[in-house]
């Protein structure tokens, strides 16, 4: 059987849900992983796994299935290589949203479940969980806007690439990596020789000291601008074109100096008023090749 792209409702919000099981699959390790036509579930992106999966349970027929992880698989035009094998993660040959591969979600169970394709399966995140990554997640955007701008003078000439406020996208030039649990997010940027030569400067200057001098005022400028942001309540939402997993979704937040959008396949916040705080911290290492940020939310 063909299986159709998962649609999903993450990116509205929707933590519950109810579909069809499609098909259940046997995973290494005695695991098994249950597609169905829809779900709210959103899983580990394998290409960029900065968010991680969202975990809660099926129910099928009144017995209630714990999905213990939730992935994201992948079927070719030919139901794969062994005649019908869903493909996980790193398998994956193709690059997301290849429109020949059917995209789907995986709801990871630890057992059997039996004979249940065809069934009707409520589906339910954990919602305090999702919540907590989601504010993650908007605190991870709103790091990137803010450390940008307070960067900004830094840069020695023009890198070819802004943000949605017009200052020198640092954040997506210098990242190595980008993490989020249910208490910070944690991004780490390399400054390197490829930064220095697209016009980035952590030396002194006549303008400002080296950036490692600077980090404690760079900090404070940091944070008080996203305790404006957080003050001003701005509303959040994500933009996108269809239902499908592999929609490009587009993250909206309507800040007092106008919409920020970035591109981000993840969960986040309906407005900033439901943080209480967030704030940073930036630790540069030892040798000054990568600066790391630590932006905590504080939930209201």
């Amino acid at each position: 059987m063909t299986l159709p792209t998962t649609h999903v409702s993450f990116p509205a919000g929707a933590v519950t849900g109810e579909s069809t099981v499609l098909a259940v699959h046997p995973l290494d390790g005695g695991r098994y992983a249950v597609v169905t036509g829809a779900t709210p579930f959103h899983p580990l992106d394998h290409t960029w796994p900065d968010q991680p999966a969202d975990l809660g349970t099926l129910t099928v027929d009144g017995v209630e299935l714990p999905v213990v992880d939730c992935l994201t698989g992948a079927v070719g035009p030919d139901g794969g290589s062994d005649g019908g094998a869903v493909l996980v993660g790193a398998d994956i040959p193709v690059r997301r949203g290849d429109e020949e591969w059917s995209w789907l979600v995986l709801h990871v169970l630890a057992a059997d479940p039996g004979d249940i394709v065809g069934r009707t399966a409520a589906l339910a995140v954990d919602a305090g969980r999702r919540g907590a990554l989601s504010a993650s997640h908007s605190g991870c955007h709103l790091l990137a806007l803010a450390l940008n701008e307070a960067l900004a003078p830094r840069w020695r000439k023009d890198p070819g690439r802004t943000d949605a406020f017009g200052h020198p996208d640092f954040d997506s030039l210098a990242m190595a990596s980008s993490v989020m649990d249910t208490e910070a997010s944690t991004d780490t940027y390399r400054l390197g020789k490829s930064l220095r030569k697209k016009g980035f400067t952590a030396e002194p200057t006549e303008e400002f000291p080296a950036l490692a001098d600077a980090l404690p005022e760079l900090t404070e400028a940091v944070n008080r601008r996203l305790a404006g942001w957080v003050a001003a309540d701005a509303a959040v939402r994500i933009d996108v074109p269809g239902p499908e997993l592999t929609a490009r979704r587009e993250w909206n937040c309507e800040l007092p100096e106008g919409a920020a959008r970035i591109f981000c396949g993840g969960t986040h916040l309906h407005h900033l008023g439901e943080l209480a705080e967030l704030r940073t911290e930036l630790r540069l290492s030892e040798d000054g090749s990568e600066l790391v940020a630590v932006t905590r939310p504080k939930r209201a």
